[in-house]
């Protein structure tokens, strides 16, 4: 902007005009095509019939040039028998003849286009236009691609409007500290990907998958410059800790003699992320508990689509007890079963995964070893127990899962549920239908307490064989009671936990669960309460808890993460 003057001949000691004390009698816009004189002098604050003040004027030159439809504001000033004559001349932007975005990937060109407030065939507005641009960029932001932003726009000479954004790509992504993990293992699981546009949010959730494969004891991103403009280079640091298990162990007893027990397992085999497992029993009794042996194998990415395959082969045999629903021994007999288990799931979108198993299982009655029941005993208690309970299962089953929670293995915020329907009778000796569903969610209570909370429901029809009802009571369900102590086609359960850190890699819960499973009329819900231990120790999380039931108090020792 610029103050010059025409038609006055100021004395030469006088810096410019000078018309102190006199009167402003005429003002004028002069240079406007598009933009009437009324919405310009709107704008101003000196008005014909006031006192001369160039200070003034100068505020209202500023205030013309802030509308945002001119490129250039001057005032010329003349003298009149009245006084002064003012006029402003302004050079007005171009009229907007097209409107063009370039650059965006993630957010629609219709979407940026309805946060630009100026429309074709309107006279540019720069200031308007400058509030576009914070809300196209704010919007991005809200998004999560916190590098986004409206390079800057010049005056459309041409009248075409050229909004060019940049999204702020990823350049390139590396990973550090892995020695044994493969790197394609880690970026796989990144929703980040190369020469796509960052997102904060993005890198929140792939931080937290890399956690969740359990093959690291920290993780952290770190954002680097990259070397093209406006780009970035994505650091993993990540801390790898022990993967693979070696137990070994044995046992005597005067039935089954001496049985020796090696598992070896790697949820990380070769580095590759395939979760392997062996588990060998030898000696003893081949008949029940020796020559026992299970196998797991789990390729968590057989495709771009991330379908899992995971193949289970068992053969184990076990001694089962039977309970009356006071928890009285019944009859414990030794069990065996085989065959094996395949599944294949696949992800469908940020928090939702189907799957599908196939299973062949066979049980077996091995031997009666107590209790005031033997259901080899075919004229006793229950003499077609044995045969209605025992022989190959083969089913297919079908599940929907959805889970938002902020960790697997310890969440605080989030919530899990998952639909399953299996039905068998693909050939085998048992034709049945069974409907699960179970739901979980977490609380944050301060800044590392929580508070979980899990519901689920089963109902079957059909001829289900005893080792398949529904079963609650022990460390997984119903703590306080006997493993298994109450079976049935129908079930409910529902537990509360509290969860708080005592000291690092030690955590405290109090917990409360009700529930029951029945099979001819709903006996009513067993309660208990109780308190329990989660520590962190080198062969995996190990849960503790003691439960007080309506029939006394029970302890419970398992492996695994809590629910």
């Amino acid at each position: 902007m610029c103050i010059t003057m025409t038609g006055y001949a100021a004395p030469a000691s006088t810096p410019g005009p000078d018309f102190a004390g006199k009167t402003v009698a005429f003002i004028d816009v002069a240079g406007n095509t598009n933009v009437s004189s009324d919405v310009i002098l709107a704008a101003t604050k000196v008005k014909p019939g006031e006192t001369w003040n160039s200070a003034r004027i100068k505020q209202d030159l500023s205030m013309i040039y802030e509308l945002g439809y001119f490129s250039d504001v001057t005032a010329d000033f003349s003298s009149v028998p009245e006084g002064v004559k003012l006029i402003y001349r302004v050079k007005e932007n171009p009229v907007i003849k097209d409107i063009v975005v370039q650059g965006n990937q993630k957010v629609t060109t219709a979407r940026i286009m309805s946060l630009i407030a100026v429309k074709k065939g309107t006279v540019f507005n720069t200031k308007v236009f400058s509030d576009n641009t914070r809300a196209i960029e704010d919007y991005y932001k809200a998004l999560g691609y916190i590098l986004a932003k409206v390079g800057d726009t010049a005056v459309p000479t041409d009248g075409v409007l050229r909004v060019k954004i940049s999204e702020g790509l990823v350049e390139d992504i590396v990973v550090k500290g892995n020695s044994k993990t493969k790197s394609f293992v880690v970026t796989r699981e990144l929703k980040l990907k190369i020469g796509q546009p960052f997102n904060s949010k993005d890198a929140r959730k792939s931080m937290q998958r890399v956690y969740d494969l359990g093959y690291f004891e920290d993780v952290n991103v770190k954002l680097i410059p990259g070397i093209q403009p406006n780009t970035i280079v994505v650091v993993l640091e990540v801390v790898e800790q022990k993967t693979g298990t070696l137990s070994i162990g044995g046992g005597y007893s005067a039935s089954n003699g001496v049985v020796g027990i090696i598992e070896v397992g790697d949820t990380n085999f070769m580095g590759r992320g395939d979760t392997v497992k062996l588990h060998v029993e030898f000696g003893g009794d081949t008949g029940s508990t020796g020559n026992n042996y299970s196998f797991t194998f789990t390729r968590p990415w057989l495709d771009k689509k991330q379908t899992s395959v995971s193949l289970s082969i068992y053969n184990l045999a076990y001694q089962y007890m039977d309970t009356y629903t006071s928890g009285d021994e019944l009859s414990t007999f030794t069990e065996r079963y085989s065959g094996f288990e395949v599944t294949f799931a696949r992800p469908d979108g940020d928090y939702f995964a189907n799957y599908v198993t196939f299973k062949n299982r066979n049980d077996t009655y091995l031997d009666y070893i107590s209790g005031p029941v033997d259901y080899r005993n075919t004229t006793g208690y229950a003499p077609d127990f044995v045969p209605n309970n025992f022989g190959t299962t083969r089913s297919i089953t079908v599940g929907r899962i959805f889970d938002s929670r902020d960790n697997k293995t310890n969440p605080s915020s989030g919530q899990r549920y998952s639909f399953a329907g299996e039905f068998a009778g693909l050939g085998g000796d048992f034709n049945f239908s069974k409907y699960s569903v179970d739901f979980r969610k977490y609380w944050p209570m301060g800044k590392q307490n929580t508070l979980g909370f899990r519901a689920s429901g089963g109902y079957g029809t059909g001829h289900i064989p005893e080792m398949q009802l529904y079963m609650l009571g022990g460390t997984d369900t119903l703590r306080g009671y006997r493993d298994n102590q109450f079976k049935g086609t129908e079930m409910v359960n529902a537990s509360l936990e509290y969860r708080f850190p005592i000291v690092k890699r030690v955590m405290g819960v109090l917990f409360t669960d009700t529930g029951s499973a029945w099979s001819d009329g709903f006996p009513g819900l067993y309660s208990s309460v109780g308190v329990g231990l989660r520590m962190v120790t080198p062969l995996g999380p190990v849960r503790i808890d003691y439960g007080w039931g309506s029939q006394g108090g029970r302890a419970h020792f398992g492996f695994g993460g809590q629910f």
